[in-house]
């Protein structure tokens, strides 16, 4: 029995980039992902999300969060943070001013 794909919802500023669209549907592992492994599948048709979102080393950029399922990623374990089959993952951009 096929797991619920996850729904990574893209910020407006990244939408730009993949031609408008507002999330990727990414088909969930039969077994738990993390969410690195989320975001090599949800960008390996976009790699130029990729750079936008996570650094060099493959954390996730300062300016970024990424919540699952609405619980802050970036303030746990990061890229390590375990995905469930069926979240909805949201990526958004720090807004500063000044």
């Amino acid at each position: 029995m096929p797991s619920a794909p996850v729904r990574v919802i893209l910020p407006g500023m990244l939408r730009d980039l993949v031609g408008g669209m507002a999330e990727i549907e990414v088909d969930s592992p039969s077994d738990s992902q993390t969410v690195a492994q989320l975001l090599d599948r949800a960008f390996a048709e976009h790699r130029v999300l990729d750079g936008k979102v996570r650094d060099e080393r493959g954390q996730i950029r300062r300016h970024v969060k990424v919540f699952v399922n609405g619980e802050d990623a970036t303030r746990g374990a990061g890229v390590g943070t375990p995905v469930p089959a069926g979240a909805r993952v949201h990526i958004i951009n720090a807004v500063s001013g000044g």
